[in-house]
């Protein structure tokens, strides 16, 4: 078999999100980890210029959001730039995204994980790193096993987490917006306090706030199971954007003005809690509390998104094999890969019991940048009917983001070329040994 070309002979998944499903789907993997902790640790890194950092990560995310759109309209199948990269440019690139994707989204996944313990622990008053751990790894086993359940049930799951979710953080917003208002000169007037030494803070926070734009991707990533996905994927994804774009940048200039950056990357580093620690100080502890519970259905429901995301793009590696082909399997129902969600709840489990959120997710920002620029190169090639934007939004897109993706730090970005080449490396042995057999 030419592992180009996937087989027909693998059984597809069934249609079954709408508008809404979708919709929901995007935000339940874009509320969590990125506004309830990347804010925060974005804040301790680049001070007041957090705020600006949002709305240039923002920018990024547009044109990636909308390269994303029209791919997944002209190409709905599950796997997203992976498949993408192999229909539109070379099976090279194609897996070098899936690959990254693989490892972005799982450290993500496990960020998000750490983060539930975090937040539930800061609840209970205890303190202990090797309990926000344990309970990383509990959320990533039982949300594994959700999954394996379909995507009905996890669909109905994600809509009552994003729904508590957002009911807390406008919540959030009602008490901590007015105070920040007040507090606008002290706290974040002005942006570059530092001068030109601001600008590398400023830019790797731009780097890291980005990583929480990207949930609109799993839109793309299940197109395969979105009905008329032509029409419904790029409105989920714009959708998904506008609304994000606005509750990110009012949930950051909130919690910065309120409290001050100092004390809002300060409050992340101690216990990873930092809006919940705004309240406090505001002196709104029932709030705090109460904002915590979103916070906490927040991770549930990006480690739930991820899992189903990463997911499918093992389920599409395993068809190409890329992966071994048991990732392509599908239960009878036609609703769940069963292989892949086990092996990639493996590896996001295995993730959560390193423990660091900072390494995690600083890892994330860069191979997601990777994975990105991929997408919007891909949307170069469209033509005709299928290219429904400007093409400078994708020149645009893959700039920004190969730019954002080096000033992570320096080790960091070291590490993810080198699973790059690895990556690489598995999938030219991969190629031989198919060719050969």
């Amino acid at each position: 078999m030419n592992p180009d070309i996937p087989s027909r002979s693998h059984a597809l998944l069934k249609r079954r999100l709408g508008l809404v499903g979708a919709a929901m789907m995007g935000l339940g993997a874009m509320v969590g980890t990125g506004v309830f902790v990347g804010i925060g640790m974005a804040a301790g890194i680049a001070g007041p210029s957090v705020i600006p950092a949002t709305v240039v990560a923002a920018a990024v995310a547009v044109c990636n959001g909308l390269s994303s759109a029209q791919l997944a309209a002209s190409h709905p199948v599950s796997g997203g730039t992976y498949e993408y990269g192999y229909k539109y440019l070379h099976p090279s690139l194609g897996f070098t995204a899936g690959w990254m994707f693989l490892l972005a989204k799982s450290a993500s996944a496990a960020t998000a994980a750490l983060g539930f313990g975090g937040y539930l622990l800061h609840v209970l008053g205890w303190s202990h790193p090797g309990a926000v751990k344990l309970l990383g790894v509990a959320v990533s086993i039982v949300l594994t096993l959700l999954v394996l359940g379909g995507l009905k049930r996890s669909n109905l799951a994600n809509i009552f987490i994003v729904s508590v979710t957002l009911l807390a953080l406008a919540a959030f917003a009602m008490l901590a917006v007015p105070v920040a208002w007040d507090r606008m000169e002290a706290n974040l007037l002005p942006f570059f306090p530092g001068g030109r030494e601001s600008v590398a803070p400023f830019l790797q926070a731009c780097a890291l706030m980005f990583v929480a734009y990207t949930g609109y991707g799993r839109i793309a990533t299940m197109g395969e199971e979105v009905l008329d996905p032509r029409r419904i994927i790029p409105r989920a994804i714009v959708m998904v954007m506008a609304a994000s774009a606005l509750l990110y940048v009012t949930v950051g200039f909130g919690a910065v003005g309120a409290i001050g950056a100092a004390a809002l990357g300060a409050a992340t580093g101690e216990q990873a809690a930092p809006l919940e620690t705004v309240l406090q100080a505001l002196g709104h502890p029932a709030a705090a509390k109460a904002l915590a519970l979103g916070a906490m259905t927040a991770m549930l429901g990006v480690v739930l998104n991820l899992l189903l995301g990463l997911s499918r793009v093992a389920l599409a590696m395993g068809r190409r094999n890329d992966l071994p082909p048991a990732f392509a399997r599908i239960d009878r129902s036609g609703g769940t890969p069963v292989v892949a969600v086990f092996a990639v709840g493996v590896l996001v489990t295995a993730l959560a019991a390193i423990g660091d959120v900072k390494l995690t997710w600083s890892f994330s920002a860069f191979t997601v940048l990777v994975y990105y620029a991929i997408t919007n190169l891909a949307a170069l090639r469209l033509r005709g009917s299928d290219c429904l934007y400007p093409r400078f939004v994708a020149v645009l897109g893959i700039f920004s983001c190969l730019f954002l993706a080096f000033w992570v730090e320096p080790a960091v970005w070291m590490a993810g070329l080198g699973t790059i080449l690895a990556g690489l490396l598995w999938h030219f042995a991969r190629r031989q040994m198919t060719h050969e057999g």
